[in-house]
């Protein structure tokens, strides 16, 4: 594992990751911890050979069934969103494991990642991908996204990867208290969501933020 850990850092130089490093610090990325992370996650493994050229582009990536690798400064903001509110984060739930690449982010400052994908091929090439690479903090569900992962829950945060026309009620409700939701919401028009759970009660602050698009968060499995 730490073999393919390393000869995955060395595919690119490092002067290209810190390139992308300096322009999402210029886009406004201020969390160094975030940053670090960012610097040292080989974004180019996890997409296909074709398309690793293009890794440290700030841009979002086809990695197949319709899906994407998310653009490296929504990763960032989100992530860093997640950090900035939530109380906790022993027990944090990704939804859509795609390339696995926000998952390797967030495994990495997280106590436990729980991460749900509706596309089978794309949970088992991640998952193996991840287990290479020697994360070993996750737990992979194959479920339809919308509906969390209850059984895990509740969480101190949920990261989603996809946006559905409005915010699941059954995402709100695995929160613990005080437990923060950070989720890319509408169809035509998408805007970064926050949404808070106050303590112990079913009342929630919600926070409309930045303009972004995402691939529609879909109901079903697909094997």
């Amino acid at each position: 594992m730490d073999r393919l850990r390393h000869e995955g850092l060395g595919m690119t130089s490092q002067r290209t990751r810190n390139r992308l490093i300096q322009r999402l610090r210029d886009e406004g990325i201020i969390n160094e911890e975030v940053l670090d992370v960012m610097a040292s996650t080989p974004r180019h493994l996890f997409l296909d050979e074709a398309l690793a050229i293009r890794a440290y582009e700030d841009t979002a990536l086809p990695i197949g069934y319709g899906q994407t690798i998310s653009q490296p400064y929504i990763v960032a903001r989100m992530t860093e969103l997640l950090l900035s509110r939530a109380k906790s984060l022993h027990r944090v739930l990704e939804v859509g494991t795609g390339s696995g690449y926000q998952t390797a982010i967030l495994s990495r400052l997280v106590e436990q990642l729980f991460s749900v994908e509706r596309v089978e091929p794309l949970l088992d090439k991640a998952r193996q991908r991840l287990t290479e690479l020697g994360y070993q903090n996750i737990e992979y569900n194959l479920s339809s996204g919308g509906f969390g992962w209850p059984e895990k829950g509740p969480y101190d945060a949920i990261l989603a990867a996809a946006a559905p026309s409005t915010v699941p009620d059954e995402l709100k409700q695995q929160l613990g208290p005080n437990g923060v939701l950070v989720i890319p919401v509408g169809s035509e028009q998408q805007h970064l969501m926050m949404i808070s759970r106050r303590q112990d009660t079913d009342q929630f602050d919600v926070e409309k933020l930045e303009a972004v698009r995402f691939v529609p968060l879909l109901s079903g499995v697909v094997r």
